[in-house]
């Protein structure tokens, strides 16, 4: 059966290196910190860019393809154009700064991960395919050297607006292919950075956004591989079930309530948390207290799976840049579907490799079709369920 959806549009913001300070603001210091870069520095600074919703078929979770050329998305298990399914995603790191909300394009990321920075507040990285026809993506910001093993295990283009030291070594892998909008820490070179713009919507450092145009242009620049790369992809990364015979986490012993998610104390600033809505079977995610909106679509973020995955972090410096182990094994977590909760384990095993998610027989976790978030917390904070 077919439904129609207003698939998001986008092109967003970002802006200069973060050292973040302040409660629920950041502002980005490093290596490139003498760096200001203004709106009139920007290509396509000068344009008022205006994003009007496209529509464009997408289908519920059926047995059957709905036609020919339709394959599951890895992502989400959904049923995608093989175009779309083969095209490599991109990966966005956008901003939870409370000024910084809300954001374009954010809605149609098939996994979203929200991690921790300095500052005590988080970041997100937003995994998105089908971006080809967005119009405006963004707000964008800074990468950290952590959230490379993430985007790297869905083959994705990293992009991101800078980034500090910490993550030279990463962008500057011939293998790790981002567009950027500044140099990172003392890398001095920003592959694709005329595919970003500032808009008047936000002030800098919240201000600086792509579209799917600008990047396809900038990648083909750089020449880097539209499709998945076959040595580094890994198509089965997550299992699913189809709708039809949902997981409801019925058959675990361990499972308990979860009909509300609370991960103030892991993000403390945010306040990220979820709500499950029995009749549509999602979690509706919030931040700062209120709705996570996506601007492109006026619609809250809705998540059919929500993993917790409690990792290892260390303080690296007096300015307070952290360092997560996202590849380890045997690592703790919770997972988070249809109103429940059962306790998990985690192992990623290089920086391609898929991090796979187990439950306390063994099993690899079987994921309800549809989005998933994805919280990585700092080991030693305490999310809570009810």
């Amino acid at each position: 059966m077919k439904k129609r959806n207003v698939l998001l549009i986008a092109a967003l913001t970002s802006a200069l290196c973060l050292s973040a300070c302040g409660k629920g603001e950041s502002e980005e210091t490093s290596a490139i910190q003498d760096i200001t870069v203004e709106a009139e520095d920007l290509p396509g600074a000068a344009e008022e860019e205006t994003s009007e919703p496209v529509e464009e078929e997408t289908f519920v979770d059926d047995e059957e393809a709905p036609g020919e050329g339709y394959v599951r998305s890895s992502l989400t298990n959904l049923w995608v154009k093989e175009e779309v399914a083969n095209s490599r995603p991109i990966s966005v790191m956008m901003p939870t700064d409370a000024v910084a909300q809300p954001q374009y394009g954010i809605g149609s990321a098939g996994v979203l991960y929200e991690i921790m920075e300095e500052g005590s507040i988080s970041r997100q990285m937003a995994i998105i395919e089908g971006w080809q026809d967005m119009e405006k993506i963004g707000n964008i910001r800074s990468v950290r050297h952590y959230y490379v093993p993430v985007g790297l295990e869905w083959d994705s283009i990293i992009v991101h607006f800078g980034g500090p030291y910490y993550a030279d070594a990463w962008v500057m892998r011939e293998d790790v292919n981002n567009i950027t909008g500044t140099h990172t820490g003392n890398t001095n070179v920003a592959p694709g950075s005329e595919a970003f713009f500032r808009s008047n919507d936000k002030k800098a450092p919240h201000n600086a956004y792509t579209s799917g145009e600008k990047l396809t242009s900038a990648i083909e620049k750089q020449k880097y591989e539209k499709d998945h790369r076959s040595e580094y992809w890994k198509a089965d990364h997550f299992t699913f079930t189809n709708s039809s015979h949902p997981n409801t986490l019925e058959d675990y012993s361990d499972a308990k309530s979860a009909t509300k998610i609370d991960l103030s104390d892991v993000f403390p600033v945010t306040l990220s948390s979820l709500e499950y809505n029995e009749s549509e079977g999602v979690y509706y995610k919030t931040l700062h207290g209120k709705d996570q909106i996506d601007q492109s679509t006026g619609e809250q973020l809705t998540f059919a799976n929500v993993i917790v995955q409690m990792t290892e972090c260390k303080r690296l410096d007096d300015k307070d840049y952290q360092d997560f182990t996202m590849i380890d094994s045997g690592k703790s977590g919770y997972f988070c579907t249809k109103g429940k909760v059962i306790p998990i384990t985690w192992t990623k095993t290089s920086d391609y490799a898929p991090t796979k998610y187990y439950d306390m027989n063994g099993d690899e976790i079987v994921l309800n079709t549809g989005k998933t978030y994805i919280a990585v917390a700092q080991a030693g904070t305490k999310p809570s369920f009810e």
